[in-house]
């Protein structure tokens, strides 16, 4: 089934989206399983109108599926939010559940894919089936000013979603790219290798890379917001 393509519509699939047959099914066994579980496609997390758009993978099994909230309960959580909080992105203590009252600043948390995939991988048809989503909630935000892209499918999800070129645009950690985002204003997109404790583990990404990503990333905005305001000084003064 081809997704529908909301332009500024609807940017969360519903409880019972029948896109991705392979993912109904899971969501099905899940339920049965697991009745107190979220099993349903998980909803971002934030505020429309943050400036920085964080995209992940897809939930987790016992990770967003089972909690409801993006990167909550599983090791990648631990790890996000922690640097988010460290950069000023969240406010409050991550308790890795959806109760905890932990808040995001100026923040939004998505994922590429909505629904948990068997064994975290999502098919080429189930991402492109939930591209449309991502697009949206990309569009759906009027103040976003840069992406971070968690992973390689994360960074040609939002490239497919905002018309970009993937040759012109070749993810690599720690890469900064300039695109045309919504209502063509400049976009930073920022890559980082997902933050999952399989690349942790094995010493693919560190903390402290995923750390200087979300650094640039604040000095980034930083830098921005104090542009924008010594314009509207000089606008004013004039």
């Amino acid at each position: 089934m081809t997704a529908p393509d909301p332009v500024r519509g609807a940017s969360e699939p519903p409880r019972d989206c029948p896109l991705c047959p392979r993912l109904v099914e899971l969501r099905g066994e899940l339920q049965a399983q697991e009745p107190g579980w979220f099993n349903a496609p998980v909803p971002s997390f934030g505020a429309f109108e943050a400036r920085l758009v964080v995209v992940g993978l897809a939930p987790g099994l016992r990770g967003a599926n089972r909690t409801g909230r993006p990167f909550t309960g599983d090791y990648a959580g631990d790890l996000l939010y922690e640097t988010l909080l460290d950069f000023g992105f969240a406010h409050g203590s991550y308790q890795a559940a959806p109760d905890d009252g932990l808040t995001l600043v100026d923040c939004l948390i998505t994922n590429a894919v909505r629904c948990v995939p068997p064994q975290n991988k999502p098919t080429t048809p189930e991402i492109a089936a939930c591209r449309a989503f991502l697009r949206a909630t990309l569009l759906t935000a009027p103040r976003l000013e840069l992406v971070v892209a968690l992973g390689r499918i994360a960074h040609e999800q939002i490239l497919r979603a905002l018309g970009g070129r993937l040759s012109a645009h070749p993810f690599a950690h720690g890469a900064r790219h300039g695109l045309s985002g919504p209502d063509g204003r400049p976009l930073a997109l920022f890559d980082s290798y997902h933050c999952s404790r399989y690349n942790t583990n094995t010493g693919v990404l560190t903390r402290e890379m995923f750390r200087d990503v979300f650094a640039a990333a604040r000095q980034t905005l930083d830098a921005r917001k104090a542009l924008g305001e010594r314009g509207d000084q000089a606008a004013s003064i004039s």
